[in-house]
């Protein structure tokens, strides 16, 4: 490391209170979840699941579901004035009625 020149915080930097824990432990049923196209959910990213993992910047954004991918979801969000695609599991999403 050079001297004077800072770190970057990194994937999963300055996420204590954002990734905290908030109710019980991931299930089958929410792994096995699925969405229909055009469901409105909310990113909430569950820390103690892994796979799929969305960004800590698309924590609490919400966007509707464009189409499935494998075991995830494509999901289409707007971040400020930017439309972006958020691919993640079930586990990381939360249906909005």
């Amino acid at each position: 490391m050079v001297a004077g020149h800072a770190r970057k915080p990194g994937k999963r930097g300055k996420t204590r209170s954002k990734f905290k824990k908030h109710g019980t432990k991931v299930s089958v049923n929410d792994i096995m979840r699925e969405y229909a196209i055009g469901d409105k959910v909310q990113i909430v990213a569950d820390s103690s699941y892994h796979s799929g993992l969305p960004d800590k910047g698309f924590h609490g954004l919400t966007g509707i579901v464009e189409k499935k991918r494998g075991f995830g979801y494509e999901i289409a969000v707007m971040k400020g004035n930017q439309p972006l695609t958020v691919v993640t599991v079930s586990v990381h999403m939360k249906k909005l009625s």
